[in-house]
């Protein structure tokens, strides 16, 4: 575990690292520039609401009483104009819970009943520097989104009321012809349950699209906590098409992970990751299966702390960590659009990678329709069927949202 100096240090290199984009902001201005050219930056910016309503519903083998969650997410920001490059962005959130017969991590009604994983909160969701330089570079400094690779390393956790955020410095650049590159430094990681992880955490995130319909990806997620598992994890990636004919378009993924010690930790952790995704396009229906697998030796499981958990292994979030015999999914996904609803249902079959254990089987389904630019509704199912790990767990979501 680090000392207090070391946190506060990493917090004063972010602050100054902020501050000084600011002050470069200041020293660009020429001398006959007029001070009401930054009051116009700031004042001919764009407002920025977003409103969600929810109820969530869950029933636990196990857990007497059924949750009902009825919570409203209400985020309203602020997108300053642009001055010598420079542009900023202030976010704030709130969670509000108009039925509160839920839980969650160290509420009063844990073990009473299951776990609604929203909280209700305030907070500075958002507040960030940003400077571009052309089209080809851009640096953000401070609280902000960062989403890698559809999230399944690195995420927002986006379905939660709560989003996660975290305060970083962030590089982006596509100055090389069909390649995109970022890098990230982060200090701390602001959790959806408004509890915060304080780290030295640099990620590197690469990927190429100029071999026709193939896009390659490679990435390392070098994460040193102040408290808890540090790790290192490196990856590469292909996705690609192919199409067949008019009416059908071959799909096929590929994905391979490595996660091992890094900084302080010594444990011997050495744990894989594999995906192999094989699908076609058949009009507007999209067809895939997958084998998915978060490896262990028995002693040693590979994990994704900074990923979009929910999105994957299953709705019903009994793989949010993985389990000390790993977890191999296979997974069926059909996709499509209907009057311009969408509609998704997934079937996975859980079962581990040490050893022979079925966890168990898993239906999700959605339909979920977006009225114009600023309207969406949905409502959301997960039924997980518990072999020999968990419990059998239900869970209905109803929604709706404006944002404008």
């Amino acid at each position: 575990m680090k000392n207090a100096n070391s946190k506060l240090g990493k917090l004063k290199g972010t602050l100054i690292f902020t501050s000084g984009l600011f002050a470069g902001a200041l020293c660009l201005a020429s001398a006959n520039v007029m001070a009401n050219d930054i009051t116009t930056a700031i004042t001919s910016g764009t407002a920025k609401v977003d409103l969600r309503l929810r109820a969530e519903m869950v029933d636990q083998d196990g857990i007497d009483k059924s949750a009902t969650a009825i919570t409203t997410r209400t985020r309203i920001g602020y997108m300053s104009g642009i001055y010598q490059g420079f542009s900023g962005f202030f976010e704030f959130e709130n969670t509000t819970a108009m039925v509160d017969d839920y839980a969650f991590p160290n509420s009063p009604n844990l073990g009473k009943y299951p776990v609604v994983a929203d909280p209700e909160g305030t907070e500075v969701n958002q507040a960030y520097l940003m400077v571009k330089q052309g089209d080809s570079l851009t640096a953000i400094a401070g609280r902000q989104r960062i989403i890698f690779d559809g999230a399944r390393f690195v995420g927002n956790v986006g379905w939660r009321q709560n989003e996660q955020t975290y305060d970083a410095v962030k590089l982006s650049t596509n100055a090389i012809a069909k390649a995109t590159v970022n890098y990230a430094y982060l200090d701390q990681v602001n959790t959806i349950f408004g509890t915060e992880a304080e780290l030295s955490g640099h990620l590197v995130n690469g990927s190429y699209a100029g071999f026709g319909d193939v896009k390659l990806g490679a990435y390392g997620y070098f994460l040193d906590y102040d408290s808890g598992s540090d790790s290192k994890t490196l990856g590469l990636s292909a996705d690609g098409k192919f199409k067949v004919s008019d009416m059908f378009t071959l799909l096929y993924r590929a994905e391979f992970a490595q996660m091992s010690d890094y900084a302080d930790e010594d444990s011997g952790n050495d744990a894989s990751y594999y995906n192999i995704e094989l699908g076609g396009k058949v009009n507007e229906v999209i067809t895939k299966i997958g084998y998915e697998v978060l490896g262990s030796d028995g002693d040693y499981e590979f994990e994704t702390p900074l990923a979009t958990k929910h999105k994957f292994n299953g709705w019903a979030d009994k793989f949010l960590n993985t389990p000390d015999d790993g977890l191999v999914d296979m997974y069926l996904t059909v996709t499509g659009m209907v009057s311009g609803i969408k509609l998704l249902g997934t079937y996975h079959v859980f079962t581990s990678d040490n050893g022979s254990t079925d966890y168990g089987k898993e239906l999700d389904l959605l339909a979920a329709k977006k009225f114009g630019k600023n309207y969406s509704a949905g409502i959301k199912y997960a039924n997980y069927m518990a072999d020999d790990f968990a419990t059998d767990t239900s869970k209905v979501w109803l929604w709706g949202g404006i944002t404008f």
